[in-house]
Order: C-alpha cells, then structure tokens, then sequence
C-alpha cells in the first residue's frame, strides 16, 4: 500500500481509538430480549431467548461501495468491545420497520460516505447469529459511486471513510485490518466483481 494511503488510514484508526470504558448500569436503552418456551415436533420444549435491537430484529445491510474511478471505500470507527477498540469494515447499518433492503443499503451508503449509486447488486443473504437473533443481513456492492453529499451521520457516529484502490484492498484483507465478519464474508462473495474491475 502507497505510504501517505497507509499514514491516513493510521490517522484515522489513532483518532477513533477507546482510550477508556466505562459501565453505565447493566440497564440496555437498544438491546432487548425476549423469552419462549417452543414447542418441538418431538416432544420437548426447549426455553430460548431472542434479542432484538432498537426498535427492530437488528437486520442488517452491509455494503461495498466501488467508486466510478475504481476505488473502493471502507468506514473506520469505534466498535469499543473488540481488540483494537476500531472498526475499518465497508458502509453499513440496521434495516428500518418497514423498510426495504435495498432502499437501507442506498441510506446507509450515503448517510456514512456522501455516494450513491445506481446500480446496487444483493451478493449475499445470511443471519447475523441465528441461535438468538431474527437478524437477516444482506451485503451488496454498489458499483459506479459517485459523491453527492458529505456525511450525514447520527449524534452517536464517529465514522471516517477511507478511499483505496482495489489491489490496497486486498492487501488491507489479506494482513488482518477488516475484520467485522459481514465484511468479510461480502468480501469474500464479492472477489469476482473486484477482480474484474482491477
């Protein structure tokens, strides 16, 4: 990877560090979680819990946004329970009630990065973690990005874009740096589209 891409991108994950954590109260205002007792065609009736996310089941999009110069664009961010305390995977977020996938991943790209695009392909469909959640995440690659806006982020994000070529994407892979597992796998579903486009 070019140098001055690299220095950037260690800005960016420096800046957005946790340097502390504190617990509030084990009171959760966005995580719930319900409990059921079901019945099984056997027989027995095994107890579960389900939990659910904000307003919603915590459906997902994730998105990888190809630029019309060929570039490609991850987010850096704070994801404060991992390892290195930050986040650098491709644009994404929690599906509204009520709203579709396609028009959540169109929101999310330009909330986080200031680009559309018209011509948005579903990649993958997976659950996000199926032994207690109802989360049905899609990842799409958006192609032909253009900038239209800045960033329109919530009061609570902190999020950086970071704008690569596609070989310094599959060098940032390959050494470890994205490591959100919706990332990964759009990813890996996606190499065909990224290798074309190289």
């Amino acid at each position: 990877m070019r140098k001055e891409k690299m220095e950037e991108l260690r800005s960016y994950i420096e800046e957005l560090k946790t340097k502390k954590k504190e617990l509030l109260d084990k009171n959760s205002k966005f995580l719930k979680v319900e409990r059921y007792n079901c019945d099984l065609n056997n027989g027995k009736t095994i107890v579960r819990e389900k939990l659910l996310k904000g307003n919603g089941n915590g459906s997902a999009v994730t998105i990888l946004p190809v630029t019309v110069g060929n570039t490609v664009i991850l987010t850096v961010q704070p994801r404060v329970f991992t390892e290195s305390t930050i986040g650098i995977d491709f644009p994404a977020g929690y599906v509204e009630p009520n709203e579709e996938y396609k028009v959540a991943a169109l929101r999310e790209l330009q909330e986080e990065t200031g680009y559309i695009s018209n011509d948005l392909r579903e990649v993958v469909k997976y659950y996000q973690d199926d032994g207690v959640s109802a989360a049905l995440n899609r990842g799409y690659v958006a192609f032909d990005c253009i900038k239209v806006s800045g960033q329109n982020l919530d009061s609570g994000e902190f999020i950086r874009y970071f704008e690569c070529n596609i070989d310094e994407l599959f060098e940032l892979y390959e050494k470890g740096y994205i490591q959100g597992g919706g990332s990964q796998l759009l990813f890996e579903k996606s190499k065909e589209f990224l290798k074309e486009r190289r």
